[in-house]
């Protein structure tokens, strides 16, 4: 078993388990993720980037380490709480348990805790920031209530265009890599695209010359209103008029770059079990989700934008469609992984929109 380890939180609440996993000391932004399985995405999802994530399910890492799930190269959380891992997983494709694994990639985990209880202090009292520590009598907590996510998008970019071939090419998309989701990449594979990977801070000058035929913009992590340069270079990239689809921070970000504003949720929506609602059809459909802002609908200009999915459980804005720009973009993840594939349809129809363009 492990050595004692605590959560502080900065409002002085303390919980006492076990640490697993790497060595160390660990302040973050503290969340929750309602999903029962799909740990390993969640784990290797950049958008959790600068966060201590707490699994509220009472066993996680039951069928161990699956590189093939991942869905990124670098774990996303600094920090893992579970109620108990499993110390004898089991798969076929496992290669290893989670204790392992945390060793090799140098995250702090914490088990043995109340997780459900943490879980609710959060919904009631809002995301707030935590340190696992060895020594909980001597937390500086002017610091700890200072800690702040920075350099989020930049940290989890790549750095350079890369071009991967596709042999079943129908259409080309640059993808801008916010600390995208591997998935994304794959869904546009097998739909047809050869995708340009883009780092974050690509212009439109160099989209323009890649001649593709649509742009994805990814997910990604951090307060969208801080990539203040992305923001600038979207305003010019909508300027070439080729078809936009935005995903989690990317729809965001193109909210903002239409003048549009966004919000800090009070606990945000993390998990594979969130539903939408189409505004046209009416259809509500099973999402998943991992965001802690969010498009504030009230901003939304209805002469170049409109509303296209709410949350049913919170009424915030879960999508937009662009009168001005032949764009559209979703808060939730169609491209799942973990998670249901209810709204893969909307591959097709950024698909339709490079045909008809």
């Amino acid at each position: 078993m492990g050595n004692k380890a605590y959560l502080v939180l900065e409002n002085g609440k303390v919980f006492c388990g076990e640490s697993f996993g790497a060595a160390g000391e660990v302040m973050a932004e503290v969340v929750f993720t309602t999903g029962m399985t799909g740990y390993l995405e969640t784990l290797t999802d950049k958008s959790y980037f600068g966060q201590i994530v707490v699994q509220p399910f009472p066993l996680i890492g039951n069928y161990g380490v699956i590189p093939s799930d991942f869905e990124g190269n670098i774990i996303g959380p600094r920090g893992y709480i579970v109620k108990e891992w499993c110390q004898s997983p089991s798969n076929f494709r496992s290669e290893g348990d989670l204790d392992t694994f945390f060793k090799k990639r140098g995250v702090v985990g914490l088990c043995g805790i109340d997780t459900r209880s943490l879980t609710k202090i959060i919904r009631e009292s809002g995301v707030m920031n935590g340190v696992i520590t060895a020594d909980p009598e001597h937390v500086d907590f002017e610091k700890l209530r200072a800690y702040r996510v920075t350099n989020a998008v930049e940290s989890t970019s790549v750095q350079q265009i890369e071009r991967r071939e596709n042999p079943n090419k129908k259409v080309t998309v640059a993808l801008m890599d916010y600390g995208m989701k591997e998935n994304i990449r794959r869904k546009l594979e097998k739909f047809g695209a050869e995708v340009i990977l883009c780092p974050y801070n690509t212009t439109a000058e160099q989209i323009e010359a890649l001649h593709v035929d649509g742009i994805m913009l990814s997910n990604g992590p951090g307060d969208p209103a801080d990539n203040v340069e992305v923001i600038h270079n979207l305003q010019e990239i909508m300027k070439l008029n080729l078809p936009i689809f935005g995903i989690c921070l990317g729809h965001q970000l193109l909210a903002l770059a239409n003048g549009f504003k966004t919000e800090k949720l009070k606990y945000g929506h993390r998990g594979a079990n969130q539903p939408v609602t189409d505004f046209e059809s009416g259809r509500t459909f099973i999402t998943s989700q991992n965001h802690g802002y969010a498009v504030m609908s009230s901003s939304i200009d209805n002469a170049i934008a409109e509303e296209y999915f709410i949350n049913v459980n919170d009424k915030t804005c879960e999508g937009i469609r662009y009168k001005n720009i032949p764009a559209f973009s979703v808060q939730f993840h169609p491209e799942a992984c973990g998670g249901p594939c209810d709204t893969s349809f909307l591959f097709n129809q950024f698909f339709d929109m490079m045909d008809k363009h």
